[in-house]
């Protein structure tokens, strides 16, 4: 199924800071991070001055004036007359970077039964989105299916493709190889190596729960300082953030929740235990534990399932002092009665002055959250903005 969006249904979103840097700024690297500060502050400021960009970012006029030059040759940035309303001194022409001149591919791998994708703007804007089931495929068969989706929705861009964004479920290192994805039977597949081969562009693959919350500072105006975007589907990941930055983990699996164990000898896992999150929380559980019953029984039964959802959860946010845990999922099993008794539970399990202010509710980008962060994460590789 293919939707596409005008430009006139889909509003430009509102921005959020930027990431903060992770990494020491190297000498032979200052080009790329000088780079990388333009385009940032033109991305969530809009069209500025070269005066003003050298203000910004504490750069000198002069290396400003070059990298607008070669960004203005590159089509990333455009000079977009002067100043409305200056009467005094000469005009200030303004620069700004062409964010409907490119668009991005971005896929969400979340759900096991269709694989979902969309085209979108540089700000994250709607152009086409497409769905394709995924019959069962898993393993190799999996992969060629997404290269031909990826094709697809790169042939129905109406503008240039400055990369491929996927959000997949697993353990993905910083290369974009899935270390192990029980549930596709995925495990040491160079994913972003092998597509950036097959389709000749940049892809970038992250797990899907990291990236939502990069979607959600990115796009859903939730805080960096403190943040947990929890991603409900066929199984259960999470997605941390702390001062600004994406927390990574050692190994590369910070956030996977859905195999800490919360039932001794509960319900087997696809990563071979028992008792996991994921064997609570999925979607597939859930509908199983509210299956013929009535409205107050399933009620309690979600409840039920948000307690264990607040035990887990109680360790981490205390922790970490996290500020909001956001949840990503169908909203009939998720928003109610699972939703309120995780965060009475997390309440009661920590320190009022950790859990006092904790926001638990639903993720602003919906159904959207992993293919908003699969666009943040192209736009992070490809271009150092975020």
């Amino acid at each position: 199924m293919t939707t596409t969006v005008t430009g006139r249904e889909a509003p430009r979103r509102r921005l959020s800071a930027g990431l903060r840097p992770t990494a020491k700024v190297l000498p032979e690297h200052a080009r790329a991070h000088n780079r990388s500060l333009v385009l940032q502050h033109l991305f969530h400021e809009g069209p500025t001055s070269r005066a003003d960009l050298a203000r910004a970012t504490s750069l000198t006029r002069v290396t400003i004036s070059d990298l607008v030059s070669v960004l203005i040759a590159e089509g990333l940035v455009e000079e977009l007359g002067v100043r409305p309303g200056q009467r005094v001194g000469k005009p200030a022409m303004l620069v700004g970077m062409r964010t409907s001149a490119y668009q991005i591919v971005a896929v969400d791998l979340t759900d096991e039964e269709v694989v979902r994708g969309a085209v979108l703007t540089l700000t994250g804007d709607l152009v086409v989105r497409r769905d394709l089931p995924v019959d069962g495929r898993t393993g190799s068969e999996l992969v060629d299916l997404l290269t031909r989706f990826c094709r697809g929705l790169v042939a129905s861009a109406s503008q240039p493709v400055i990369g491929v964004g996927i959000g997949s479920p697993g353990v993905v290192d910083s290369a974009g190889r899935v270390v192990e994805a029980p549930n596709r039977r995925w495990y040491d597949v160079p994913l972003a190596e092998q597509l950036t081969e097959r389709l000749g562009l940049a892809v970038h693959v992250a797990n899907d729960a990291n990236i939502a919350a990069l979607g959600e500072f990115t796009f859903g105006g939730a805080s960096g300082s403190g943040l947990l975007v929890l991603t409900v589907g066929e199984g259960v990941g999470a997605g941390i953030m702390l001062d600004g930055a994406r927390v990574r983990g050692h190994g590369d699996a910070a956030g996977e929740l859905g195999h800490v164990t919360v039932v001794d000898d509960g319900e087997p896992c696809a990563c071979g235990r028992r008792g996991c999150l994921e064997t609570v929380l999925s979607v597939p559980a859930l509908r199983r534990a509210v299956d013929g019953l009535d409205p107050e029984a399933a009620d309690a039964a979600l409840a039920s399932a948000g307690r264990t959802l607040g035990i887990a959860l109680a360790p981490v946010v205390s922790a970490l002092n996290l500020a909001e845990v956001l949840i990503s999922g169908p909203a009939d099993l998720l928003d109610g009665p699972l939703r309120e008794a995780a965060l009475e539970t997390v309440r009661e399990r920590t320190m009022p002055v950790i859990g006092g202010g904790l926001q638990v509710r639903m993720a602003t980008l919906d159904e959207d959250v992993v293919l908003a962060g699969a666009a943040v994460l192209v736009l992070s590789g490809q271009l150092g903005v975020s």
